[in-house]
């Protein structure tokens, strides 16, 4: 399977585009992304390519804040 690489212009745009993509998959499995992550790490979930995916975007979702959060402190 070949990954495709997708640009945002700013990582707010980035955010958005994960927080999305994390509502799907919280709809699906009727489960929150910080729970499934919690579980998923601890072995608790199989690894089927929809939570491999999941948790991947998890991680992105949390980079993303932690760096916009980062760039609000020296903002203020």
């Amino acid at each position: 399977m070949r990954k495709q690489r997708i640009e945002y212009d700013s990582p707010v745009d980035a955010l958005v585009a994960v927080a999305k993509r994390l509502s799907v998959y919280e709809d699906r499995y009727r489960m929150a992304s910080e729970e499934f992550f919690d579980k998923f790490c601890k072995g608790q979930m199989e690894d089927s390519m929809d939570f491999v995916e999941w948790g991947n975007d998890y991680q992105h979702y949390m980079e993303i804040s932690l760096e916009i959060e980062r760039g609000l402190r020296h903002v203020a």
